[in-house]
């Protein structure tokens, strides 16, 4: 019987079907489990390369886009910008990336590397001048269309279809709580709407940054945890899958209400976040960014309640830690790295 070829037709063919870890060295007084869901592991290293591929995909499926005619558009804090980006070189599209100006050096880096337009914004302007520059640019660019990560239902789709498959298949159906940051959201919409349909007493638990913790009823504002917290709560949301949204803050000891339906909140500092991902690389092997750090910290502090105690926690693993080195996150080893000598 003639064996069936295992190289992938193209690179898109290789997103998806993630590992996941068990976590064994930073769970001290954990009485769950805690699971991670690595998808540091996808091509370009990102949750995003999943929409990536089905924004364009749905698109070309609906005759909206052409390779080589259409100009693809996006505001992106990064991740989302570099999952289009090397799917666009494979596919044979001009592309234009909005960032704000405060993204880390690999990120627009990357995406230049792939050949896309990058421009940037004054991050005292939020998320709406990201999006101001991005309406203004398709409004000059004939042939142009945003693909728009923020109201496209391909966004949550995909985690419907992918994502929260994978989890159910990994974790033999076993999961009780699934952990994920949330930026779009569509991560965590899609993937808990296939896991809550699956069985419905699994909780979904969103981490949202306290300086814009929108979703928990404040105010967006800057803070430092780059690929969640936009400051809007985005259109592919469901916020009646959460039950639980976790907040992260920069600086430590921040007392915060919890304006969310009277649901339970458990509050982050950034610093934990950062530490935790430091902790990951040297005591788990995980080189991961600080948005995982977060999720890390989160998941283990819901691995310790009392009420979880035997219970099964998955978390998301968004990005790879190669992707934020010129960040805070490495500042220390950056230094001595940069300082080091030779014999």
């Amino acid at each position: 019987m003639e064996e069936k070829c295992a190289i992938a037709k193209d690179v898109t063919e290789l997103i998806g079907n993630t590992p996941m870890v068990y976590l064994n060295n930073v769970v001290d007084g954990c009485v769950a489990r805690i699971a991670a869901k690595l998808e540091t592991m996808e091509p370009r290293s990102s949750v995003k390369d999943r929409i990536g591929y089905s924004m364009i995909n749905d698109a070309e499926e609906k005759g909206l886009i052409t390779p080589g005619k259409t100009v693809l558009i996006e505001p992106t804090s990064g991740n989302t910008g570099i999952g289009l980006a090397f799917i666009a070189a494979a596919k044979g599209y001009k592309l234009i990336l909005v960032m704000p100006s405060y993204v880390t050096l690999e990120r627009k880096m990357v995406v230049l590397a792939f050949g896309a337009e990058l421009y940037l914004t004054d991050p005292a302007k939020g998320i709406q001048g990201v999006f101001d520059k991005t309406d203004e640019i398709l409004q000059n660019t004939p042939s142009g269309y945003i693909l728009n990560q923020f109201e496209n239902p391909s966004n949550p789709k995909i985690h419907y279809e992918t994502t929260g498959p994978e989890i159910w298949k990994g974790t033999g159906g076993k999961v009780d709580i699934l952990v994920a940051g949330i930026g779009t959201g569509g991560t965590i919409t899609g993937a808990g709407h296939f896991l809550k349909e699956k069985n419905p007493v699994i909780k979904v638990c969103g981490i949202e940054p306290t300086e814009s913790a929108v979703l928990n009823g404040g105010k967006p504002g800057p803070h430092k945890i780059q690929g969640i917290g936009a400051g809007i709560i985005p259109k592919v949301l469901h916020t009646e899958l959460l039950d639980e949204v976790l907040q992260v803050s920069y600086e430590n000891n921040i007392a915060v209400a919890n304006l969310n339906q009277g649901k339970m909140l458990l509050n982050i500092s950034s610093e934990e976040a950062i530490e935790t991902a430091k902790l990951l690389a040297l005591k788990e092997g995980l080189l991961v960014g600080i948005s995982s750090g977060a999720a890390a910290a989160a998941a283990i502090k819901l691995a310790k309640r009392t009420e979880n105690a035997g219970k099964l926690i998955t978390v998301i693993f968004p990005s790879f830690g190669e992707r934020y080195l010129s960040s805070v996150l490495f500042d220390s080893i950056r230094d001595e790295a940069e300082n080091m000598k030779f014999d």
